[in-house]
């Protein structure tokens, strides 16, 4: 693999990011209405008329229909072509960053799961377990591989994680959901001993809303709704880069 430059790797990745991208768009369209994944093929959601080959090929179909359905002329969302392109970036992003390797892989793999869980959990507040299960298994096999003299870290994070936010959830029903949970099992089984800044990350962008919220509603800011699952990305992702150098400087100051 490393005979290849690096730019064909990564326009690889984003190509099947782009691919898995595709198919992500299909999960936050049907998931939450509890339809089928696979069955029936891709329709338009207006006339439900099949589509095309040329139909589906990601973010070019989007722009060569001029975002209009063929047969009925609705148009189409242009959060099909975002989710697509934030798949695809991301997973490019990964290999560019960790190269073609199982580390980069990885983080491929948490990139593009993390795109519908955020637009799922965004638009219903709930996080697919579809999606975020299956990921997680994967990630930690992947990540495991990459490094394997420590895989305890990985499995340790990945419990550890996902039993902190349980915690939560147990003390505060209404504040944290195990969709979080499952999610936080997967950002651990990714991050490793990364998944402790993400947690922070995602703690502090939580809290800063909620001051902003308080500012700007008052007292009716303690009954909004706010889904945690976009946090929790935010956190991994900056984590994922910034993780391994947040925890050297912290543990310098511990020195």
């Amino acid at each position: 693999m490393s005979a290849a430059p690096l730019w064909y790797w990564a326009a690889l990745a984003g190509v099947l990011g782009l691919c898995v991208g595709s198919f992500s768009t299909v999960a936050v369209s049907r998931w939450p209405a509890g339809e089928s994944l696979v069955r029936p093929r891709s329709r338009c959601t207006t006339c439900a008329r099949t589509l095309g080959p040329a139909e589906l090929v990601p973010v070019l179909s989007w722009l060569a229909l001029r975002a209009r359905c063929r047969g009925c002329g609705s148009r189409i969302s242009w959060t099909y072509p975002a989710i697509e392109l934030a798949s695809g970036a991301l997973a490019a992003a990964a290999i560019l960053s960790f190269g073609p390797t199982w580390e980069g892989a990885a983080a491929a793999i948490l990139g593009l799961a993390l795109v519908p869980v955020v637009v799922i959990d965004l638009r219903h507040r709930l996080i697919p377990d579809v999606i975020v299960l299956p990921a997680a298994v994967l990630g930690l096999a992947v990540a495991t591989a990459a490094d394997p003299a420590r895989w305890w870290v990985y499995l340790s994070a990945a419990a550890g994680a996902a039993g902190f936010l349980l915690l939560l959830a147990l003390v505060h029903p209404g504040g944290m959901g195990l969709g979080d949970v499952k999610l936080a099992l997967l950002l651990g089984a990714v991050l490793g001993a990364s998944v402790v800044p993400a947690l922070a990350i995602a703690f502090g962008i939580g809290a800063a809303l909620g001051v902003v919220a308080l500012v700007r509603f008052g007292p009716a800011a303690r009954k909004m709704a706010i889904p945690f699952g976009p946090f929790l990305a935010a956190g991994a992702l900056a984590a994922l880069w910034l993780g391994p150098a947040m925890i050297g400087w912290y543990a310098e100051r511990l020195a």
